[in-house]
């Protein structure tokens, strides 16, 4: 006997605390899953009813009580479908991580989430109590075990549901993005799958969420471990797969895979992010300044990719040491984006502060502080702008500048957003070769040029710092994994120019604590991934 079964797969981008919102979301999705798709089961993300993570959200009572009321709702609107939906359940024990199934207006069961993340981005443990008990439900004849994300990683979950009898295994997610994630997420899905013979069905969320990104990914893994279907990255999706059982078989058809490369998955989340961070948090415009150079050439293409030439302003602002050619190219870049542009000169009030601060300087030569001073004054002049015209303000900086502290504190890193606070300036490069490679905008004369903060006369990154390809694999191995010194020595690096980066980066501390958001990109990105303390006598 042959048994079919239709799984509507919701890859969905959800708004966290808007639990209305949300709730609307997952009623539109129900109706077109059982109207248009005839599916029998639908599948929402983990906790899709709040968004992910709600944080400290969780501790507010009024909160869990509109969830609860939310699903609720929910419940009385679904009939002739399956539906699993994430949610936080509050229980005896302890608040929990939950997945109910509904069928009939009616709860048949409900899955807490056994092991909680307490690792970089993840601090579950501050909200939840883990669950202890296996889920399988029947569905259209098919016995289909529930676990949550991070359960996936262990293999007690899978195993259990299995030995209850599963024919199938549903996941729900809330998976950031990183480099690499999604060919780690299909290496422990082939391995859960070929281990116990069983399709998993992989769902995962989509969205900028503050400094989190999600990438959805969303796929089916068959019994032998192979990939049947992937949804797509960065898009939401409601997408249909088909199971056919019988005594000794599972079928699922096998469709063509189009996966993004590393660099492209890259671009299409600071996208992304960029549109969600803006549109979320309600403004409809974003201002920068553009120098000329290539971080803030690539902050603009993707300001306009994800909202709209229309919605971007570029303001450039000389000074006395800014080439003329930094001018020609910021204004063909602007012209090829379609982006509007001022020009605003520095030069009035960086004089005034100098004339101010003359009586205090006498004695004292010319140094950094007057760099930093210009780039006081780029900062002022654009949160003005910004204030006058309620435009959020996007800073340029990357994340080899914020590691070693080559950035103005109160200066250029200013902003609502850091949007390539997490890009390596070597991936910046790649990212605008992509972005070049889709549609040419950025001119070669700002590829090719020597990388410079133009703060001084015929000033240069290199002349502070290591080549940034040297400097970007420091970082490498000394931020993303943690190696030591020494380590880093032992591969070949100059012991000078490794005591050197880490040096920088521990006294730049302070300054990256005040820093803006910036969307996550790396393992180990700055803010809440890599939380180290301002104050410290650590040596390594």
């Amino acid at each position: 006997m042959i048994k079919k079964l239709r799984i509507a797969l919701v890859q969905m981008n959800a708004l966290v605390g808007d639990i209305e919102g949300n709730l609307t979301k997952h009623l539109e999705a129900i109706h077109y899953a059982q109207q248009k798709l005839k599916a029998n089961a639908i599948v929402f993300p983990e906790l899709s009813l709040t968004g992910y993570p709600p944080e400290d959200l969780l501790f507010r009572k009024n909160f869990i009580q509109k969830t609860q009321e939310a699903l609720h709702t929910l419940k009385n609107h679904v009939k002739d479908i399956y539906c699993i939906v994430g949610h936080p359940n509050l229980t005896p024990q302890g608040l929990q991580n939950a997945c109910s199934v509904i069928y009939q207006e009616k709860t048949l069961g409900r899955y807490a989430k056994q092991y909680l993340p307490n690792y970089g981005i993840f601090d579950e443990n501050r909200y939840f109590t883990p669950g202890n008990d296996t889920c399988v439900i029947p569905i259209h004849g098919v016995s289909v075990g529930i676990i949550i994300c991070e359960d996936l990683w262990h293999p007690l979950p899978i195993q259990q549901a299995a030995a209850h009898g599963a024919q199938c295994i549903i996941i729900p997610n809330a998976s950031p993005f990183e480099i690499n994630k999604h060919e780690e997420r299909t290496a422990i899905l082939a391995e859960r799958a070929k281990t116990h013979r069983l399709p998993l069905c992989y769902v995962n969320c989509i969205g900028g969420q503050d400094e989190l990104l999600f990438d959805g990914g969303s796929m089916i893994v068959n019994e032998a471990g192979e990939i049947c279907e992937n949804i797509g990255f960065f898009t939401e999706s409601i997408h249909p797969v088909d199971m056919e059982f019988t005594h000794n078989q599972i079928h699922i058809e096998k469709k063509p895979l189009a996966i993004p490369t590393p660099i492209e998955r890259i671009y299409q989340g600071l996208t992304l992010g960029v549109r969600d961070y803006v549109e979320k948090n309600h403004f409809s415009r974003v201002l920068l300044g553009l120098s000329g150079g290539i971080d803030s050439a690539l902050t603009l293409a993707i300001a306009v990719d994800a909202l709209g030439s229309d919605r971007v302003t570029a303001i450039i602002m000389p000074s006395r040491y800014t080439a003329e050619m930094s001018i020609e190219d910021a204004k063909i870049l602007a012209n090829n984006l379609g982006v509007r542009y001022e020009i605003l000169s520095i030069e009035p009030s960086f004089t005034s502060f100098l004339d101010t601060l003359t009586p205090l300087f006498a004695s004292k030569k010319p140094s950094i502080t007057e760099e930093n001073i210009q780039s006081r004054c780029r900062a002022v002049l654009l949160m003005a702008l910004s204030n006058a015209r309620d435009e959020l303000l996007l800073a340029t900086g990357n994340r080899s500048e914020f590691a070693v502290g080559y950035t103005t504190l109160y200066g250029d890193m200013a902003g609502a957003l850091a949007v390539l606070k997490d890009v390596l300036k070597t991936q910046v490069y790649e990212l605008v070769a992509y972005r070049n490679y889709i549609h040419p905008a950025i001119p070669q004369r700002i590829i090719d040029r020597p990388p410079s903060a133009e703060l001084a006369i015929n000033q240069k990154d290199e002349d502070s710092l290591p080549p940034y390809p040297v400097l970007d694999k420091i970082l490498w191995h000394y931020l993303n994994q943690e190696q030591s010194a020494e380590d880093i020595i032992s591969q070949g690096f100059s012991p000078e120019i490794v005591e050197k980066v880490i040096t920088l980066i521990k006294n730049s501390e302070y300054k990256r604590r005040q820093a803006p958001p910036g969307i996550r990109v790396n393992h180990k990105a700055f803010g809440r991934d890599r939380r180290y303390p301002i104050t410290s006598g650590f040596k390594g």
